[in-house]
């Protein structure tokens, strides 16, 4: 399914579609992918949403993403469907609620169709952590789709669905993104409600969409972004995405990141230049900017993240949901059991970690420490944007690396996360759009490059990336060698 949600909604509220016929659709094109990994399970109740949606079109009803499949990742919860966050202690537990941008994006006409393979509990950069195995890049099978959202990214990559949702806490919506050659987008913290996500980081992590064009970007936004009651950290903003689809670039000042320039492949180094050439094709103003913090933002990252992670994950220890162990009749070592069966290595390692920085004696030297790191690079983003309204930096240094390349080496896996991590420490919303390939082993494989913008300018990334798309005629916007 590679037509645009754009299409396929208006074509269901013009009548030559029908909801109950692309699901069917998107279930037997899940069926063909599954030698990719990217689903965790399928959601029961997938055809009854679809008649529901055909009855309020019946009943006049003209909503914004009418019959529109959708995939959403197995941390954002959905009444009577599993939720797993990727993990053997969640591998039964079913959810008896369903997470705000899930429901939004029901009361918008969406079907949700399935939930995403994902790194277990989002702690990943590749989605080889999930405990239901790792999602395959539609490129090359061989190789990781990126994480910790890969299964969502893959999906839209793979034309499973034409919408996707994921969480980003240090770059997990637009890194798989880069690597699939789709869209991926990470609004200003805030502007999604995060009730009903299971939480890795809690001051890190938001809601974000997959899609293939910018116009389905803007859709999608404008169903999901806006206040809720149940999320304090929600802000009161209305979404204006369709309308910033329009929008003249011309003019606008564009800062590329230069600490962002070396030490990353050919590839992307083409991406970037052919970038630029666009830009000022646009007519935009086109200039380098110095972020003196940029190297410092993957260990500050760690040093905020893992500590909140060590707090959050605290709740799973068998005591009232998810899976205990077996034949441990003590209260401590049941609960000692049940994690040491139910987490995968790296959500022990990232654990661990987040306890050791938080511990009396090494709080002031690690955790305290990078939170000043934090206020930092929020400070140095802000002298940036004094001077350009869009930085750009590539999403990932490298295109997708081959499946267990990386598992042994996690400070190779984190050196991913390096241009990404940045807008979620200081909140901002960033970008990732397909902007070239790079061949190897005879392979091409798609590269991304990212724009961050200010906190609240998430309509502004919208608008650069839909200019981007017609500039290029959407010449990195292909499907892959399915």
């Amino acid at each position: 399914m590679f037509e645009s949600a754009t299409t396929l909604s208006a074509a269901v509220l013009r009548g030559e579609r029908r909801p109950t016929d692309l699901v069917e659709e998107a279930l037997s094109a899940a069926e063909a992918r599954a030698h990719l990994g990217a689903l965790i399970s399928l959601v029961p109740d997938a055809r009854e949403q679809a008649a529901r949606v055909e009855a309020r079109l019946a009943a006049g009803e003209t909503p914004l993403l009418a019959g529109v499949p959708v995939v959403v990742k197995d941390n954002l919860n959905l009444r009577g469907s599993r939720t797993t966050c990727g993990s053997r202690i969640l591998s039964s537990y079913v959810s008896p609620y369903t997470a705000t941008v899930v429901r939004r994006l029901q009361d918008a006409g969406a079907v949700i169709v399935a939930k995403g393979n994902m790194d277990e509990f989002a702690m990943g950069s590749s989605n080889e952590t999930s405990a239901f195995g790792p999602a395959r890049n539609p490129w090359d099978v061989s190789r990781v789709p990126g994480g910790s959202s890969g299964g969502s990214a893959v999906a839209v990559a793979a034309g499973v669905v034409p919408l996707s949702l994921g969480s980003d806490t240090g770059g997990s919506i637009r890194q798989p993104a880069a690597m699939t050659g789709v869209y991926g987008f990470k609004p200003t913290y805030g502007r999604v409600s995060r009730y009903g996500l299971v939480a890795y980081a809690s001051s890190l992590d938001q809601v974000g969409p997959f899609a293939r064009t910018a116009s389905d970007l803007a859709l999608s936004l404008d169903a999901i972004v806006g206040p809720d009651d149940l999320d304090a950290t929600s802000l009161d903003t209305a979404p204006r995405f369709r309308e910033a689809l329009a929008r003249d670039v011309r003019g606008l000042r564009f800062a590329f990141v230069r600490e962002a320039l070396a030490g990353n492949t050919s590839g992307v180094d083409a991406a970037m230049a052919r970038t630029r050439e666009v830009l000022e094709g646009l007519g935009a103003t086109v200039t380098e900017v110095s972020l003196p913090t940029l190297e410092y933002g993957v260990a500050a990252y760690y040093l905020v993240a893992t500590p909140e992670a060590s707090s959050n994950l605290a709740r799973y220890d068998g005591m009232v949901y998810g899976s205990r162990a077996a034949g441990v009749r003590e209260v401590n070592a049941s609960m000692s059991a049940t994690r040491g069966e139910g987490f995968g290595t790296e959500v022990k390692r990232r654990v661990l970690m987040g306890t050791y920085a938080l511990s009396s004696g090494y709080y002031d030297a690690y955790y305290s420490k990078a939170m000043k790191v934090r206020r930092l690079v929020a400070d140095d983003l802000a002298r940036a944007f004094a001077d350009a309204d869009v930085l750009v930096t590539p999403t990932s240094p490298f295109p997708a690396f081959r499946i267990g390349e990386r598992m042994d080496d996690p400070v190779a896996m984190y050196a991913a996360d390096v241009d990404t991590v940045i807008a979620n420490l200081a909140g901002i919303p960033a970008v990732s759009v397909p902007a070239g390939f790079e061949t190897l082993d005879g392979r091409e494989l798609p590269v991304g490059v990212q724009f961050l913008a200010p906190a609240l300018a998430d309509e502004l990334l919208v608008s650069v990336a839909a200019a981007f798309e017609a500039a290029t005629s959407g010449a990195f916007l292909r499907e892959p060698p399915l």
